[in-house]
């Protein structure tokens, strides 16, 4: 892999994703191509514009237009041969490569010590803010096989779950 297509919007949060991925990836050897979206036909136009040189792979940061097109955007990874990493776990369900994503039970039961705090008396302005502790990490060999890829034994011993 030589490039990659990272579709974004205006979602809270991506950019330090984006900027984090155009960080690390001149290390890598991979050029990062940011792809703004806000509809079906930016994503189809993103990524159908991005196959058009080879050796390509895709990352999808998180937001409500990348999950309310996730099926499309599945499809199109499928049909243009590009592995895919998505960020939250949803696109596992639509036959999706990879995701790796917060725990949501964990954030639940994060969510639930503090309303029992607040509830026991605590200003919940006093409350530090907390972060994601959990992550978890999917993998779909079925898409794997698709794709043509062999997924290293060691990634898929990390995994949280594979999908067989």
């Amino acid at each position: 892999m030589k490039r990659v297509l990272v579709l974004e919007g205006l979602d809270i949060g991506n950019q330090g994703f984006l900027r984090s991925i155009q960080g690390a990836a001149p290390s890598l050897g991979v050029v990062a191509v940011a792809a703004p979206v806000h509809d079906a036909p930016d994503i189809e136009r993103a990524i159908t514009t991005f196959v058009q040189d080879p050796q390509g792979g895709l990352i999808v940061l998180p937001g409500s237009t990348r999950l309310d097109n996730r099926d499309l955007i599945v499809a199109l990874a499928a049909r243009h041969h590009l592995p895919a990493m998505y960020s939250t776990r949803p696109f596992m369900a639509s036959g999706g490569l990879m995701s790796y994503d917060t725990d949501i039970t964990e954030l639940w039961r994060q969510a639930a010590s503090y309303v029992d705090r607040v509830l026991r008396g605590e200003k919940a302005g006093d409350l530090p803010v907390q972060v994601p502790i959990k992550y978890e990490l999917v993998i779909n060999l079925k898409t794997a096989k698709g794709l043509g890829l062999e997924i290293p034994p060691m990634l898929l011993a990390r995994a949280d779950e594979v999908i067989e």
